[in-house]
C-alpha cells in the first residue's frame, strides 16, 4: 500500500510550478538552456530512486479499477466503510461536468465506465436521486442504458442478480482441454486474455446472482423495465455484430453453447465432465498465482481468479485467496484530499520498465556507466530475471526461459518489450566483469527466439495472431491477440544491434518488417504508447542504429511526419482517440513524453529540417519544466487497449525527457553523441 499527499497538477505553460525561462527564444540559447534543464530534471530523477535500486512510478488509469474494487469485496463479503468511503470519495472526485466518466483525461465520455462508477457509488450508498447520480443516469438512458454496456460490464451485474445470465455470451470450463494446435484454445488468446478467460468460463458456469440492496430501473432507456433479464437489446449474444460470414456463424456458435448450458446441469454423464474441467480450471489459474498474491501483476485476471475460486469453494482463509487478497492491498493508494483520504487501485504496477528507462535516460544524461546509482539499479535488475518456464514456450517449447517481466511479481510472463530495454539498460552500466554478460547473452538468445514468423515482435508471445478468438461475442472490449508491433519491434532491433547483433538474420527481417509496416503518412503504429508519436519516436531511432541510412526515403518521410505535426508551441502530442480517428494522428495538446518521443527520432536521423524542428521541441521543454525539475504531464500517453484502456504512467514525463535532452546536449556540446543511436554496428542499408 503506498500513502502519500496529494498534488494536483495540470495543464504545462502557465500553471503554478512551471518556470517560463526560454520559450522559443533564439536558438542559439538553446543548447545552454538545455545543459541546464537537463542537470535539473537528472537530479529529480536521481531522487527518486528506491534504496534497493528501482524506480516506481504511479500507473494511473480509470475508475472502473476502483468500481471493480469494490465490487469484488462484496462479491466476496470483505468490503469495509472505510474502504468504501475513500474509493467513493476518488471515483466522485473524476466525474465530469455532464454525469459522466471516461477513460482518459479529457476523453469522450464512456457508458462502460460510466455504468461502473454509477453502480459503485450506490454500493457506496450514494442516493439515486443525489444530484451527480441523477445526471449520471440521465446520460446513461440516453447513451442506450445498461443494455447497451461491454460484455465485461453485463458480467459484473449479472453477478449480483442485476442482469440475466441468459443474455450473456457463454464461454464453457471445457474450452480449457482444447489442445494448443486447436482453433479457440486458450493459447490463441493473449496472455493478458487467457488469463481472464480462463477464471471467467468458471464464474459463467456457475452464474451467481448474489443480490444488492438496490436494482437499477433507472438505468434503463425509455420504459424498459426495472430487470435486465427482460432487457435483451445488446444482451451480449452478438449485439452490434459486424454482419460478415463469421460473425453469424459465432453467433450461432453462441446459441449451441447455451443449449449446451442448459444440457449439461441436470444430465450426470455431462455435469461429470463439467466438473473434471473446472477442477483443470481451477489447477490452471493456481499454478498461475504470483509470489505476492497477483496473477500476471494485473486486475482483470486477478479479481476474476478470485471469484472463481471462491465459487469452487476456497475460503477466504485459504493460502491462495489470503495472499490475492493481500496482494490487492499493495496495489492500492490512499492519498488525503480536503474532504477526507481517497483511495484508488493501480491497475498493474511497472517497477521494471521504469527503471530500466530511468537508467537509459540517465546514461544518455551522461551519467557515468560505474555510477552508484546505475549499478544499484543494474543489481536489481540482474535479480528479477525469469528462469523458469511459461505460456510462451507452447509457441516456443525449444526455447530456454530468460527474460524479465513488467511487474516486480509476474515469473509466468516474462516480456519482450521489457527484456529488450533491460538489454540496452544493461549495456550502459559497468559492473565487476562478467556480471551481466550470461544474462544479457539468454536474453539475446530469448529475444531472437520469440520473433515472429513475419519477422516483427509482439509483447509477450510468438505468432499470437489468431484472427478468430476476436469475432466472439465475448471479445468486445481491448485487444485479445498480441501481433507484432512496431514498437515492440523497434526495441528489439535497437537491443539487438547493440549486442553486436546488427548482421544477423533476426535483426534484417526486423528492420524489413518495420519498413514494410510504415504507414503511408510516413510514421508508426504505436501499440503500447499514445500512438504515431510513440511508435515513429521508437521505430527512428532502431533504424538508424541498424544501419539504415537518414537519408533514405524511410527516415525522411517520417522526418516531415513529425515536423508536419509539431505543434505551434513547439511541442508535441497526440490525442488518444487518434487510435480510433485517424484525424487525431499526431494532434493533441503538447506533452513532456511525447515532445521527448519525437525528439528521439529527430535527433537520431539529423539534418537540417530536423534539428531546427528539434531546436524548438527542447526550446518547449525549457520552457515548461517544473522549479523541481519535472515536468507536469496530467494527459495520458501509454496505451494497454487501443480504442478502449489507457494508462498515465507518472515517470513517462520525466525520463523521455532526460533521455532526449541528453541525446540533444550530447549532440550540439561535441561530446560525440554519447548516448546516441546509431553507434552500435549494423550494416548500412
Amino acid at each position: 500500500m503506498v500513502t502519500r499527499d496529494v498534488t494536483m497538477t495540470a495543464g504545462t505553460a502557465g500553471v503554478p510550478g512551471v518556470v517560463p525561462r526560454a520559450g522559443t527564444a533564439g536558438v542559439a540559447d538553446v543548447g545552454a538552456l538545455a545543459r541546464t534543464t537537463l542537470d535539473r530534471a537528472r537530479r529529480h530523477l536521481l531522487g527518486l530512486q528506491h534504496a534497493e535500486g528501482w524506480w516506481q512510478g504511479e500507473l494511473e488509469t480509470n475508475v472502473t479499477m476502483d468500481a471493480e474494487d469494490l465490487l469484488l469485496r462484496e462479491f466476496l463479503g470483505v468490503r469495509t466503510a472505510e474502504q468504501t468511503a475513500a474509493a467513493a470519495r476518488w471515483i466522485r472526485s473524476c466525474q465530469r461536468s455532464d454525469g459522466t466518466w471516461a477513460n482518459f483525461l479529457g476523453g469522450d465520455a464512456d457508458l462502460s465506465t460510466t455504468v461502473e462508477a454509477y453502480v459503485a457509488l450506490r454500493l457506496a450508498g450514494d442516493a439515486p436521486d443525489a444530484s451527480h447520480l441523477l445526471i449520471a443516469a440521465a446520460w446513461i438512458r440516453k447513451a442506450g442504458g445498461i443494455p447497451a454496456a461491454r460484455v465485461f460490464t453485463r458480467f459484473w451485474l449479472a453477478m449480483f442478480g442485476l442482469w440475466s445470465w441468459d443474455e450473456l455470451p457463454v464461454m464453457p470450463p471445457e474450452l480449457i482441454y482444447l489442445p494448443a494446435w486447436f482453433p479457440l484454445n486458450v493459447y490463441d488468446w493473449a496472455c493478458w486474455a487467457r488469463q481472464t478467460i480462463v477464471p471467467l468460463t468458471i464464474v459463467g458456469s456457475f452464474r451467481p446472482a448474489r443480490a444488492l440492496p438496490f436494482e437499477l430501473p433507472e438505468l434503463y432507456p425509455g420504459s424498459a423495465g426495472s430487470s435486465g433479464a427482460s432487457a435483451g437489446a445488446g444482451g451480449g449474444a452478438g449485439a452490434g455484430a459486424r454482419p460478415d460470414p463469421w460473425a453469424r456463424a459465432f453467433l450461432r456458435l453462441d446459441r449451441a453453447l447455451h443449449g449446451y448450458e442448459r444440457y449439461v446441469r441436470p444430465r450426470r454423464p455431462a455435469a461429470a465432465v463439467r466438473a473434471a474441467a473446472l477442477r483443470r480450471c481451477a489447477e490452471w489459474i493456481i499454478a498461475r498465482q504470483e509470489r505476492d498474491g497477483c496473477w500476471g501483476g494485473i486486475q482483470p485476471p486477478w479479481v476474476y481468479s478470485l471469484i472463481a475460486l471462491h465459487l469452487l469453494g476456497y475460503d477466504l482463509d485459504h493460502p491462495v485467496m489470503r495472499r490475492g487478497l493481500e496482494g490487492l492491498d499493495r496495489f492500492t493508494i490512499w492519498e488525503q484530499a480536503p474532504d477526507g483520504p481517497v483511495r484508488r487501485l493501480e491497475a498493474c504496477q511497472s517497477p521494471v520498465w521504469d527503471t530500466v528507462l530511468a537508467m537509459i535516460a540517465l546514461a544518455d544524461a551522461g551519467l557515468p556507466a560505474g555510477h552508484q546509482a546505475l549499478a544499484a539499479a543494474a543489481t536489481w535488475v540482474l535479480g528479477e530475471e525469469i528462469r523458469g518456464p511459461g505460456d510462451w514456450q507452447v509457441r516456443r517449447p525449444g526455447l530456454a526461459p530468460a527474460g524479465w517481466a513488467f511487474e516486480f511479481d509476474n515469473d509466468g510472463y516474462p516480456d519482450i518489450d521489457d527484456t529488450a530495454e533491460v538489454v540496452l539498460a544493461l549495456g550502459r552500466v559497468r559492473l565487476p566483469e562478467g556480471s551481466t554478460t550470461a544474462a544479457i547473452e539468454r536474453a539475446n538468445a530469448w529475444l531472437i527466439g520469440m520473433q515472429s514468423r513475419d519477422g516483427g515482435w509482439g509483447a509477450f508471445d510468438a505468432d499470437n495472431t489468431s484472427k478468430l478468438v476476436s469475432r466472439l461475442p465475448f471479445c468486445d472490449f481491448g485487444e485479445v491477440t498480441d501481433p507484432p508491433s512496431a514498437d515492440v519491434t523497434a526495441h528489439t532491433v535497437e537491443a539487438l544491434v547493440a549486442q553486436g547483433l546488427g548482421t544477423s538474420l533476426p535483426v534484417r527481417r526486423g528492420v524489413c518488417w518495420l519498413l514494410r509496416n510504415q504507414e503511408p503518412d510516413g510514421s508508426w503504429f504505436g501499440r503500447w504508447g499514445a500512438n504515431y508519436v510513440y511508435g515513429t519516436g521508437a521505430v527512428v531511432p532502431a533504424l538508424i542504429t541498424a544501419g539504415v541510412l537518414p537519408g533514405k526515403p524511410a527516415i525522411r518521410r517520417a522526418v516531415a511526419w513529425l515536423i508536419s505535426h509539431q505543434n505551434p508551441d513547439g511541442g508535441w502530442g497526440e490525442d488518444l482517440r487518434s487510435y480510433e480517428d485517424p484525424s487525431w494522428a499526431g494532434r493533441g495538446e503538447s506533452t513532456a513524453s511525447q515532445t521527448a518521443w519525437a525528439l528521439l527520432a529527430l535527433i537520431a536521423a539529423g539534418g537540417e529540417d530536423a534539428m531546427r524542428s528539434a531546436e524548438r521541441g527542447v526550446a518547449w521543454l525549457v520552457a515548461t519544466q517544473r522549479a523541481d525539475g519535472t515536468w507536469d504531464e496530467p494527459l495520458f500517453t501509454g496505451t494497454g487497449f487501443p480504442g478502449d484502456f489507457y494508462i498515465n504512467y507518472h515517470l513517462y514525463r520525466l525520463v523521455f525527457p532526460v533521455s532526449a535532452l541528453g541525446r540533444y546536449v550530447g549532440l550540439t556540446s561535441g561530446a560525440g553523441g554519447a548516448g546516441l543511436a546509431g553507434g552500435a554496428g549494423g550494416g548500412a542499408t
